[in-house]
């Protein structure tokens, strides 16, 4: 059983995922703990499988077609094996080496642990256009009024969970879509899991296709949370 499985996401990524694995690859080579390297490709139309099904050390799971990056997660954390399992982005917003951040709190005993944009904003390298931090302050008052106090930033693609945290998590997740960051982080909340934000790097990547035309479908989906989980 490796003790890290780091996870990926990925939609329509043979551009760029390839040079993401090399330094993932690389890093992880140089680390004394053991570690497997998830793909899930979420029904993709480009050669995302085949720029990954190419490296021996890399496993690959296949979407059987396009069910949004919620449910590519979701699957990644519940058939990763490792006893810590952290998730990123695929362009590596987030660098691979806050790993070791967000890792040696997990070792430490929280049950999650956040890569945060908003704890330090000196971290983030290259911001977003005014429009994209805009929406996420918006979204951030609805979770800070609604869903979770304290926490700053939901949305950093860079989360690490412990085995047992990611197993109680994604078993009860449900959303596909923009907000599923959210949901699991308000599960877990819920299940009384203990949550800690750090701040870590971060860099935009112009390819994000987040924008305000998709306000609708963003609300849409955090208003639907507490219903899907009343019973928590």
């Amino acid at each position: 059983m490796p003790h890290l499985s780091f996870i990926i996401p990925a939609y329509n990524e043979a551009s760029r995922i390839a040079p993401s694995l090399e330094k993932a690859r690389e890093y992880f080579a140089a680390q004394r703990y053991t570690t497997e390297i998830l793909v899930v490709n979420d029904g993709s139309s480009d050669d995302t499988s085949g720029v990954v099904s190419g490296l021996a050390d890399v496993r690959l799971i296949e979407q059987p077609r396009n069910m949004g990056k919620g449910a590519a997660v979701r699957r990644g954390m519940l058939e990763a094996t490792g006893d810590y399992r952290i998730f990123s982005d695929a362009d590596f917003s987030t660098p691979v080496h806050e790993t070791a951040r967000v890792l040696a709190r997990l070792e430490g005993g929280v049950d999650i642990c956040i890569g945060s944009r908003g704890v330090d904003t000196s971290l983030v390298k290259k911001h977003q256009p005014w429009y994209r931090e805009k929406l996420g302050k918006m979204v951030n008052i609805v979770v800070q009024t609604a869903f979770i106090p304290g926490i700053t930033d939901t949305q950093c693609g860079f989360k690490g969970f412990r085995a047992a945290a990611a197993k109680a998590v994604f078993s009860r997740a449900q959303l596909n879509g923009w907000m599923f960051d959210l949901e699991a982080l308000y599960v877990a909340s819920k299940l009384g899991l203990r949550i800690e934000e750090i701040p870590v790097e971060w860099y935009n990547d112009e390819r994000s296709t987040v924008s305000f035309r998709h306000s609708w479908q963003i609300l849409s989906e955090i208003f639907s949370i507490k219903r899907l989980h009343r019973t928590l």
